[in-house]
């Protein structure tokens, strides 16, 4: 190959290594790009994750209230039923004493109580008449005592209902903050999982930008490897070029000098004078031909 053909072939080359290079270019353009892509989708991710996470631990802690209001709900319903068991035997107490029941009225019995006792304690008795008041005593007490026993039970009976309104009421109050948290925790949890299918689809999107990243920067550094080769097969040609002109200049030199020195021989023989050049140049070619 000629070095005009080199040299041709250098420019080829080097339109080529330019053309590369704005391709090298690109790809490294488009290579930044998809690792900022990747890279935000992945801080989306880690977002999403910390979401997903806050959502999980209220939804448990949901679940853990619904968990507790139901036990709750399940103790008043225990106490309920054994509040009612409670008052069905005080009804059949109840019942059964008022069939036992005086016909004389608690005042009644009272006053004619008080009656005897402050009698016995201040008119002059004998033992027969004492006796006789003190065994109307005991009647009487027995007759009162009928119906202490029934204020007691219907005091009970009222304490009992009482608490059976309030045991219903807590119930009901139970039941409807559980059915309000269990509905909160239904809500977080359907979020939750939107989170986890959104986070799910970023996470596929930012994997294939990562691949075609390492693709991308595969064929980048595949590029590059051809741009070295081709730039060293330039330097090569460059430098048989540079050899082959300073092989060119010397030979050229060689020829020119050559020449002068003919030419300056036979002005020599002509007896002509030379130039100071031209006596140099016999001069060094004497003493080459010495050496």
């Amino acid at each position: 190959m000629s070095n005009q053909q080199k040299i041709r072939t250098i420019e080829e080359i080097k339109q080529k290594i330019f053309a590369l290079r704005e391709q090298d270019s690109k790809l490294n353009a488009e290579t930044r790009e998809l690792a900022e892509k990747r890279n935000r989708l992945n801080d989306q991710f880690k977002g999403l994750r910390l979401e997903i996470l806050a959502f999980r631990n209220n939804r448990d802690k949901l679940n853990e209230t619904v968990k507790e209001l139901k036990q709750q709900r399940e103790n008043s319903k225990v106490r309920v039923r054994e509040i009612v068991i409670g008052l069905k035997e005080l009804g059949q107490k109840i019942e059964i004493l008022n069939t036992k029941k005086p016909i004389r009225g608690r005042q009644i019995l009272q006053k004619e109580l008080e009656d005897i006792e402050w009698k016995i304690q201040t008119t002059p008795l004998s033992l027969q008449e004492e006796k006789k008041f003190i065994e109307k005593v005991k009647q009487i007490e027995t007759q009162l005592n009928t119906y202490k026993k029934l204020a007691q039970l219907n005091l009970e009976l009222a304490k009992s209902q009482a608490e059976l309104r309030v045991l219903e009421t807590k119930s009901d109050d139970y039941h409807a903050e559980m059915t309000e948290t269990a509905k909160k925790s239904r809500d977080a949890h359907a979020k939750m999982l939107e989170k986890i299918a959104e986070a799910k689809k970023i996470k596929a999107d930012a994997d294939c930008l990562h691949a075609l990243y390492l693709k991308t920067k595969e064929k980048a550094k595949h590029l590059q490897k051809e741009i070295a080769e081709v730039s060293n097969k330039i330097r090569s040609l460059e430098e048989e070029v540079r050899k082959e002109k300073a092989t060119e200049k010397t030979r050229a030199e060689k020829v020119l000098r050559e020449k002068l020195e003919k030419e300056a021989r036979e002005r020599l023989k002509r007896g002509e004078k030379l130039s100071w050049e031209e006596f140099q140049l016999l001069a060094e070619k004497g003493a080459e031909t010495q050496d």
